[in-house]
């Protein structure tokens, strides 16, 4: 059963993949913002998941987040979700992001509980 409290946690290692030059948000070897966003998400999401009904996920519709520290290739980061308000089907969490050397993000992150197959066949009717 979903309640407020529920927390999760992502990690990755930073790479050249994930920096701010690879993602074009930048031009430096840092860990990019978009990828600390989805590491935010990822925890998110993984943190509700087993709580979820036969056929049901969740998908990310808003984020009000800040990167407030860079972090150097070769160092591990992770992000930790808290489930703080529950609306029906209106899930917000509050994120944070780390790196060895201590926080580097922070803010809040809304998703939506949604039955797969209906939002499936909603995105393919897009192509008609």
């Amino acid at each position: 059963m979903l309640e407020t409290g529920i927390q999760g946690r992502a990690e990755t290692l930073v790479s050249k993949g994930n920096t701010a030059a690879s993602m074009g948000s930048g031009n430096l070897e840092v860990f990019a913002t978009p990828c600390m966003v989805a590491l935010m998400e990822e925890a998110s999401q993984r943190s509700v998941a087993p709580f979820l009904g036969e056929g049901e996920s969740t998908v990310g519709t808003k984020l009000c987040v800040s990167h407030d520290a860079a972090t150097p290739v070769g160092m591990k980061v992770w992000a930790e979700s808290t489930l703080t308000e529950i609306d029906g089907r209106r899930l917000v969490f509050e994120v944070r992001a780390f790196d060895a050397c201590g926080p580097i993000g922070q803010g809040t992150h809304e998703r939506f509980i949604i039955l797969r197959q209906r939002f499936l066949e909603k995105v393919e009717a897009k192509k008609a």
